[in-house]
């Protein structure tokens, strides 16, 4: 099995460009990886997701070992062949999912038990069963199992879980074993508390990773209180070792992130507001339901390649998603998509360049500008 690795090839101020290799290919950073919750991005082919750019995709413990669970997938080949998708895959632990069913949820230092969503079946998820059930799966990133608890808490709160997580953190790498071609990587905890945050990533560090993520944010903290625990988080991790932002976010969220040192996020947003009739564009967000787009013959974006932008017009958006067509969130999802992974390429030669700034001064002004005057 081919190792894994992680080579940083550029930094522009704390911002920074690099590879992961890993046996099923080559994620380029800094990589937004879309969600696939269920073995799928919702309204896409995974062909689909391949061709707007994306390296990586996410898959969600939780929801996989409920239905279809880890033991059928790996009875079918594993997650990769299940989903078709021959790329990376990275899975989350499950705690994040556990700490939003808090009312059906039992928490000890042992682990969680908790009701299923979906029947209310009885199920426990321990560090050692995350591990298990993220190896059924077969995916090539795995993330330690955490407890997370929601923002704002009291920082006795936040301390204990933190603590609580470093614990577990060390019975992933544990249950993790040796496994080569395969990454696992720890998540600091800490809330918005400096010290816990510093204290947080000294016990991963010694515990040791192949990666290191900032777990507890995007939880309703807002932005301005997650750029400035970014103002110090990451650089608490080591640098030579990817760092992935969990769950996070909106385009500014993540341009922010990245020039903070963030190398990998992920987020339903792009997928879920294509549902819902949102595009993303570079002059921001575009609400495809208003009544100005029923007659206008212009692409969301004429600057994009993506399907929907190259051969459809807002008329035709507005009316499918109007009419509730199946088309209106397939469409408007691989637009985000595509809109997401190009503003990630974008980056990466921008930092690659040394043009960093310039980037993020070009990317807030065209949104400022807002949407082109209407029809």
């Amino acid at each position: 099995m081919t190792k894994t690795s992680f080579t940083l090839q550029a930094t522009d101020g704390l911002a920074r460009t690099g590879r992961i290799d890993t046996p099923r290919g080559t994620i380029r950073t800094p990589a937004f990886m879309p969600v696939g919750t269920a073995a799928t991005v919702k309204a896409m082919m995974p062909e689909s997701v391949a061709a707007t750019g994306a390296d990586i995709l996410l898959g969600n413990t939780y929801h996989l070992m409920l239905r279809p669970t880890a033991e059928r997938i790996d009875r079918l080949g594993g997650l990769h062949r299940f989903m078709n998708w021959d790329k990376p895959i990275l899975t989350d632990s499950g705690g994040f999912q556990v700490m939003s069913l808090a009312d059906l949820r039992k928490l000890t230092e042992k682990g969680v038990t908790f009701k299923s969503h979906i029947d209310g079946s009885k199920h426990e998820l321990t560090p050692e069963r995350s591990m298990d059930i993220q190896r059924l799966l077969g995916s090539d990133i795995v993330m330690c199992f955490d407890e997370c608890p929601a923002l704002p808490a009291d920082r006795d709160r936040i301390a204990e879980s933190m603590r609580l997580s470093m614990r577990w953190a060390q019975r992933s790498r544990d249950a993790f074993g040796d496994r080569p071609g395969y990454m696992l990587f720890g998540i600091q905890q800490g809330g918005l508390e400096e010290d816990l945050r510093a204290e947080s990533a000294e016990a991963l560090r010694a515990i040791g990773f192949d990666g290191y993520a900032v777990g507890g944010l995007a939880v309703g903290e807002g932005q301005e209180a997650m750029f400035g625990c970014l103002e110090y988080a990451p650089g608490q991790l080591p640098e030579d070792k990817p760092r992935y932002l969990m769950g996070v976010g909106k385009p500014d969220d993540i341009v922010g992130a990245v020039k903070r040192g963030i190398d990998m996020m992920d987020c339903v947003l792009p997928s879920r507001s294509g549902r819902t009739g949102q595009a993303w564009t570079r002059r921001g967000q575009v609400n495809i339901k208003n009544a100005r787009h029923q007659d206008d013959p212009r692409p969301l974006d004429e600057d994009c390649t993506c399907p929907a932008c190259r051969n459809y017009s807002r008329a035709y958006l507005h009316h499918v998603f109007r009419a509730q067509e199946m088309i209106s969130g397939m469409l408007l999802t691989w637009h985000n998509l595509h809109y997401y992974q190009e503003l990630m390429q974008g980056m990466r030669e921008a930092i690659a360049a040394g043009q960093f700034a310039a980037f993020e001064a070009d990317f807030h002004a065209l949104r400022a500008e807002g949407d082109i005057a209407s029809f």
